[in-house]
């Protein structure tokens, strides 16, 4: 029997300018993407059916059935081939890091190389990213507007309505991710947003020599959901005040439309102990910390 296993990791939104929103509702955004080293685990197995499991730290409230969009994202790919899959929940649901929508691009690149559509990274499949976002990305979109730039869990800039995605080099972030363990209705946050026409990036983004540089650039960026997400959720105000305390701490952000939200540092070290303390302190909250990155080596599928 052919088993996949497949890492699904963070998503985080270092900014997120809102910058439009089109007749029917969706939003325009300019964001700057990048991926963590914690994440959830999918391993796919051949099937008659197509079904899917969820277990984990995180599973509870996850649906099985085809609410979830991995299950959803799976059957893009399946044509009539079956697959059992299971996923390992470790991501808090609804929480701004894309858990939902990692998912579901992983559940695509599993089911890709489950069916013997590429299998390795040097298959013109893998070897070709941009050629694969561009034939995918509007087919992944209809799942979720984060979906397609989880695909390869490469730091990308991703404007439009998320169908624009351009990947980019960024120096690794040591970081910490935290939340305070509060729902937030994405809906429920973009409708409160005051101005939707705010400015986007520079069309050109600099070149970053380290991450003293990347976080400086992004002290000058914005997540326009971060305020009316604090208006509607004042622990996120919480949250961000603490990380900024947070000794070594350069810039706190929240990520997506929250209520997950990261503090950058200069030194991994730094990051390690404020982990430790965030997780002493606060053990209620969700605490995770590492390099902020290029998680594409990581995210690709491992036939076994």
């Amino acid at each position: 029997m052919t088993t996949v296993n497949v890492f699904a990791p963070a998503k985080i939104n270092l900014t997120l300018h809102v910058t439009g929103q089109r007749d029917d509702g969706y939003h325009f955004i300019d964001s700057l993407v990048t991926f963590g080293p914690m994440g959830d685990q999918i391993v796919l197995q051949d099937g008659n059916t197509l079904w899917l499991t969820v277990e984990g730290p995180e599973a509870a409230g996850v649906p099985a059935d085809m609410d979830n969009i991995a299950l959803r994202a799976a059957m893009q790919v399946a044509g009539a081939r079956g697959a059992a899959m299971t996923l390992h929940k470790n991501l808090p649901v609804a929480s701004g890091i894309g858990g939902g929508s990692a998912d579901a691009a992983a559940a695509f690149r599993g089911m890709m190389v489950l069916g013997e559509i590429g299998d390795s990274p040097a298959d013109g499949l893998w070897a070709s990213p941009d050629v694969l976002l561009e034939t995918q990305a509007r087919g992944l979109l209809v799942l979720g507007a984060d979906v397609p730039m989880c695909l390869f869990s490469r730091p990308c800039r991703v404007r439009g309505i998320g169908e624009k995605i351009a990947l980019v080099d960024l120096p690794d972030l040591p970081a910490v991710l935290v939340n305070p363990r509060v729902p937030v209705a994405t809906p429920e946050v973009f409708c409160a947003l005051a101005k939707r026409d705010n400015a986007p990036m520079p069309d050109v983004l600099p070149n970053f020599g380290d991450a003293t540089a990347l976080i400086d650039f992004l002290a000058t960026c914005r997540n326009d959901l971060q305020q009316p997400a604090i208006e509607a959720v004042p622990e996120i105000g919480r949250v961000l005040d603490i990380l900024d305390r947070t000794e070594g701490c350069k810039l706190a952000r929240m990520t997506g439309s929250g209520a997950t939200c990261f503090g950058l540092f200069a030194d991994a070290q730094a990051a390690r102990d404020a982990a430790r303390r965030l997780f002493q302190e606060h053990p209620d909250w969700w605490v995770a910390g590492g390099l902020l990155g290029d998680q594409s080596a990581r995210a690709l599928p491992r036939r076994s």
